[in-house]
């Protein structure tokens, strides 16, 4: 089934879980789509299946927290994640077991990105501490560092060779991965008409759009190539200033968030006109959205876990 504007104004929720009792942090589907993880401030790790509709699985991380968490590549039974608790460290975690396979060490400071390569086994994270730190699953050790200058959020492109760098809310960085310790190879600056920090940012499948998530009510996209500004969207509830996770559609042709007051805006990349506003109940603001990589369907989470379904005979 295509994305279309009438399949996106046709989504519905299709099921509700309850499986936290606090803010479910970050919502991660596994590269083939079958699965999602959540984390959640109640140090909760859920595992649910997709296929089947339900949640398989809670792990906990009570001594650590849980923050951010993604799949790796390539694998369903594998995440790293990052902490909220005690240290800065990120986590590499079979999900079979329950087992640690290693740790990633050197953050001084809260990790507030993490992006798995799309193509192996590499990952970056960006922290507080002002650092861009690259990563090798295979290697416990810091495999290169950069020094963005500022408060840095930070995304592989899709074909895992790039990875851009929001740095102060102000400028997009673009590195090479072969070639980081050379400094960026482009930068362009973008500012938006109202003070706001940078939360996200996210390449699109097809490479071309750069996707900027603030906690200001606004969300852009940008030219990947040249960083000129596509659409500025905005019109959404965000009035205390929250952390609202922004996506694209698999097919690059749409843009999603969610709101403080539980609904979910979709705008058209190509037209830049708003084609969706979807209620999914939600009891606080939607924290976190993501749009399934191989299904029609897609998640949103404030404390409650939500998962949505086109009804395209409604449309």
């Amino acid at each position: 089934m295509k994305i279309t504007d009438s399949v996106l104004r046709s989504f519905r929720v299709a099921r509700t879980y309850r499986e936290n009792s606090q803010k479910i942090n970050c919502v991660d589907y596994s590269p083939n789509g079958e699965n999602a993880i959540s984390s959640s401030d109640d140090d909760c790790i859920v595992l649910y299946d997709i296929r089947e509709g339900r949640p398989k699985r809670t792990l906990f991380s009570k001594k650590y927290g849980a923050d951010i968490i993604r799949y790796t590549h390539g694998d369903t039974q594998t995440v790293i994640y990052s902490s909220n608790k005690l240290d800065d460290t990120i986590r590499y975690l079979s999900l079979a077991d329950n087992k640690y396979i290693r740790y990633f060490p050197g953050h001084t400071a809260r990790v507030i990105a993490l992006s798995m390569s799309p193509v192996g086994d590499m990952f970056i994270s960006g922290s507080l501490d002002k650092t861009i730190r690259i990563w090798d699953l295979r290697s416990p050790d810091c495999q290169g560092l950069t020094n963005p200058l500022g408060k840095p959020v930070c995304s592989f492109d899709p074909d895992g060779l790039i990875f851009a760098a929001g740095v102060e809310s102000q400028a997009i960085k673009l590195y090479d991965l072969r070639a980081f310790d050379k400094g960026p190879f482009a930068s362009f600056e973008t500012r938006f008409n109202r003070a706001c920090d940078w939360t996200g940012l996210k390449f699109s499948n097809d490479g071309k759009q750069i996707l900027i998530s603030t906690n200001g009510g606004m969300i852009r996209v940008l030219n990947a190539f040249s960083g000129s500004v596509l659409h500025t969207f905005s019109g959404y509830n965000n009035s205390r200033g929250v952390t609202l996770e922004a996506c694209f559609t698999p097919d690059s042709q749409f843009v999603m968030i969610g709101s403080e007051d539980g609904r979910v805006h979709v705008w058209s990349t190509e037209s830049g006109m708003k084609v969706a506003v979807l209620d999914g109940k939600h009891t606080g603001p939607i924290n976190t959205l993501q749009f399934n990589p191989r299904y029609m369907t897609f998640a949103s989470a404030c404390t409650n876990m939500t998962f949505w379904l086109p009804c395209v005979d409604d449309s």
